[in-house]
């Protein structure tokens, strides 16, 4: 399966160097997709399943992986999934998650930063697709994270949810009552794609909308209500 074209730039947001602490070069070596996901053992195993699966298929795809740098739960999976098909995959991941033995040994490279929001930073801004999968407080914290980051033109690239078994369900119809509640226009709608299986993933990648680099100036439009409050009495 060829690469997919992703030609969007990667993030213009910029707090961290990076060139001179990633030892691989991931400009030469296809689109790099960011994959959020969770390090839970204990959840159903169709999670880890569609992990494996889908770091198997951004492998063949001629995709690197960039990811939080675990070894356990969805973020082994994907990463063993890719490495299954000779894929490229880094690993960002704090010190103080290496000082508990949390990284994962057999990836092309294991970064170690300084914090989280290091951490999160590189792993947005080296990539040119995000992709989330099902997780807890710090996934949906990353992927919120990249949300808010285009909503405001800083990030222009794509942004996928891996459905499984439905469990981003409440999420999707929050965010569309926020759209409702006029906290974000419709067109802030586009800025994610929602997949069921990881065999969609890529062609969500390569068919998602382009994002406009002036974003920033639709992103705090003031909406008007549709009707005006009464005064108080």
């Amino acid at each position: 399966m060829p690469a997919p074209n992703l030609s969007a730039e990667t993030s213009s947001f910029s707090y961290v160097s990076t060139e001179t602490v990633l030892r691989t070069d991931l400009s030469n070596a296809g689109p790099t997709v960011c994959v959020y996901c969770a390090s839970s053992r204990a959840c159903h195993p169709d999670y880890h399943a569609s992990a494996y699966r889908l770091g198997e298929l951004l492998a063949e795809g001629g995709c690197s992986i960039i990811y939080g740098g675990g070894g356990a739960g969805s973020m082994g999976a994907v990463a063993d999934g890719a490495l299954s098909r000779n894929g490229r995959v880094v690993g960002v991941i704090p010190h103080f998650m290496m000082e508990l033995e949390w990284g994962h040994s057999g990836i092309t490279e294991l970064l170690r930063v300084e914090d989280m929001r290091t951490r999160k930073h590189i792993m947005l801004s080296q990539s040119q697709a995000v992709v989330a999968l099902p997780g807890g407080s710090g996934t949906l914290e990353e992927l919120f994270e990249a949300i808010t980051l285009k909503r405001l033109g800083l990030y222009l690239n794509p942004i996928v949810l891996v459905n499984t078994r439905g469990y981003f369900d409440p999420l999707i119809e929050m965010m569309s009552r926020a759209v409702e509640e006029r906290f974000m226009s419709e067109r802030h709608g586009a800025m994610w794609q929602v997949v069921q299986t990881a065999e969609e993933v890529l062609p969500a990648i390569k068919s998602a909308p382009q994002w406009p680099a002036d974003a920033i100036h639709f992103a705090a439009q003031n909406i008007p209500p549709t009707s005006q409050p009464e005064p108080p009495k």
